[in-house]
């Protein structure tokens, strides 16, 4: 997959079927039109493109919208990366780029960068400066510049809002099973192994705390979780909690985990953590020792689940 970050004149480039959105989760729904898009191209001799922006538009346009995403970038483009896809476009997304008129936008990037022979779009995608142009303006520009206009329809389109609303929905609650049920894929959160306070490792459950340095990046609710990840080249399981440690008067959010029968440095690391289960809320306890052994009954919970995958 070509990844790219600007768009220049590229003639030598080959056609493409093109299609526009967010794709954040790239979930189950999105993958109906990714297969849609990649089949297209196939079909055509043309490179399967997806055009997407970075910043998302809401962080640009609402600059006080508290906007959490399902994926950071790097993670978009992995998944992406497995799906087939020929080609990503990551737009910047600017306040200059917004006003764009509909034509601007079309012939600017559309035919002359992107050089669409075919665009697949939602029935209710609109575009160009403060949205105005709709898919019946695009068709009408398709047949100016020669380009194929394929509507996704209704059903597919709330598909894929449905999909996200539960999504997101399910990360708030906790509810993995869910969530990853609609993402086709395990919810990962991903970042740098730094040092902590290291009280896990005097209650004799010594703890990896990861760092994300996306803030847009959506962190599910509070609690003890059972988690993998792949390190090394090893698949590690262990638990992990999100919160406050309020038995230790904790004041800032962590992200903690506790990694089973794994013994390695990895301070420094950059590691994706899979999250695949919720155990418990977290809980303030009358002591470390209580805690302590709160986490016993919770490793033993977790080591069940993971017996039976």
């Amino acid at each position: 997959m070509i990844i790219k970050k600007t768009l220049s004149d590229d003639s030598e480039a080959g056609f493409s079927v093109v299609t526009i959105g967010t794709f954040d989760g790239v979930h189950v729904g999105h993958r109906k039109i990714l297969d849609k898009l990649i089949s297209s191209a196939q079909a055509n001799n043309l490179k399967s493109t997806i055009f997407t922006f970075f910043p998302h538009p809401r962080m640009v346009l609402q600059q006080d919208a508290d906007i959490k995403l399902i994926n950071t970038l790097d993670e978009k483009i992995s998944i992406l990366e497995k799906s087939g896809l020929d080609q990503l476009i990551i737009y910047p997304f600017t306040r200059e780029f917004s006003r764009l008129t509909a034509m601007e936008f079309v012939k600017g990037i559309i035919v002359e960068k992107l050089r669409a022979k075919k665009v697949i779009i939602g029935y209710d995608h609109r575009f160009g400066r403060n949205r105005t142009a709709t898919i019946k303006d695009l068709v009408k520009f398709g047949e100016t510049y020669d380009f194929e206009v394929e509507e996704i329809g209704v059903e597919e389109v709330d598909e894929v809002s449905v999909s996200s609303t539960k999504i997101r929905k399910a990360l708030h609650e906790g509810d993995m099973e869910t969530a990853n049920l609609y993402l086709g894929y395990d919810f990962m959160l991903t970042g740098e192994i730094v040092k902590g306070k290291g009280l896990g490792r005097q209650i004799n459950f010594p703890t990896a705390n990861l760092r994300i340095a996306e803030k847009y990046k959506l962190i599910p609710r509070n609690g003890v979780y059972v988690v993998k990840s792949r390190i090394a080249g090893r698949t590690v399981y262990g638990m992990m909690n999100i919160g406050f440690n309020p038995t230790v008067n904790g004041t800032t959010q962590s992200i903690e985990i506790h990694f089973f029968d794994f013994d390695r440095d990895i301070y420094g690391e950059k590691i994706q953590v899979d999250m695949l289960k919720r155990l418990r809320d977290e809980v303030r306890f009358e002591s470390v020792e209580v805690l302590s052994a709160q986490l016993d009954r919770d490793k033993e919970k977790a080591l069940d689940y993971i017996g039976k995958l």
